[in-house]
C-alpha cells in the first residue's frame, strides 16, 4: 500500500507548518492538482524530501515571480501535463487547466482542446497495456470529469474528455482540484467503475490500493 498526499487550490496551514514532516513524513510522494504557489510546493518538497508531481490550475500564471526571477515551474517538481511516467511502480498521467471562461490566465481550454490533450495520451496508454498489462494507475488533472464533483456554473464544469478517459481506460485513481468544498458533508470521493475520483481541495491523504 502506498500513501500519498494530494493538494490543490488552497494552502493548508497544517501542511504549510513546522509540523509538516511529523504529520506527513510517511507519504511516498505528493500530487498537486494546481492553483498553488511554487513556494508552497517547494516548501513541501524540501521538508518532506519526497517527489512532487503536478499539473497547472486555471489561476496559475504563465511565469511566477519569486526568488528574484520569473519561472514556469516549481524547483524539484515534475509537470505531468500530456505526459505519462512510471514512478514508484505506478503509471501516472496528467492534464492541466480548466474550461475556457475568460482569457486572463493561460491554462484555460475549450472542451475540444481538452479532447486534444487527452488524445495525445492515448498512444502511451495503449503502450502501457502491452508492456505493463494495464493502461494507467493515476490520472491527475485540475478540472473534474464531466458529471462528477463538477460545479453548477460554467467555470467549474467537468471535462468531457476526462470522463471518457476514465470510462475507457479505468485508472485506479483520478485526482483533481478546482472544486472548492466548504461544507462538512461535501462529497470528496466518488467511484466510477474501477476508478476512484478524488477531489483534492486543500489537502487529502490517500492510501493507494491497486488490484
Amino acid at each position: 500500500m502506498v500513501k500519498v498526499l494530494s493538494i490543490s487550490d488552497q494552502v493548508d496551514p497544517l501542511v504549510y507548518s513546522n509540523t509538516l514532516k511529523e504529520r506527513y513524513g510517511d507519504v511516498e510522494f505528493v500530487i498537486s492538482c494546481g492553483d498553488l504557489s511554487y513556494l508552497y510546493l517547494e516548501y513541501i518538497i524540501s521538508v518532506l524530501n519526497r517527489p512532487l508531481y503536478f499539473v497547472h490550475g486555471n489561476h496559475d500564471p504563465l511565469l511566477e515571480l519569486n526568488l528574484g526571477e520569473p519561472r514556469p515551474y516549481p524547483f524539484g517538481a515534475q509537470n505531468l501535463h500530456r505526459g505519462i511516467v512510471r514512478k514508484h511502480g505506478l503509471l501516472m498521467a496528467g492534464v492541466e487547466g480548466s474550461i475556457l471562461y475568460n482569457r486572463r490566465t493561460p491554462y484555460q481550454y475549450t472542451q475540444g482542446m481538452m479532447w486534444n490533450h487527452v488524445f495525445r495520451l492515448v498512444p502511451g496508454l495503449l503502450f502501457n497495456k502491452i508492456i505493463h498489462d494495464r493502461f494507467l494507475d493515476i490520472f491527475i488533472t485540475h478540472a473534474p470529469p464531466k458529471g462528477i464533483h463538477e460545479g453548477s456554473d460554467w467555470t467549474h464544469q467537468g471535462i468531457n474528455a476526462f470522463r471518457w478517459l476514465i470510462n475507457t481506460f479505468q485508472p485506479a485513481y483520478h485526482f483533481h482540484g478546482h472544486i472548492h468544498n466548504y461544507h462538512p458533508d461535501a462529497v470528496y470521493e466518488t467511484s466510477v467503475g474501477k476508478t476512484q475520483v478524488i477531489n483534492t481541495y486543500c489537502s487529502r491523504i490517500t492510501e493507494l490500493t491497486l488490484t
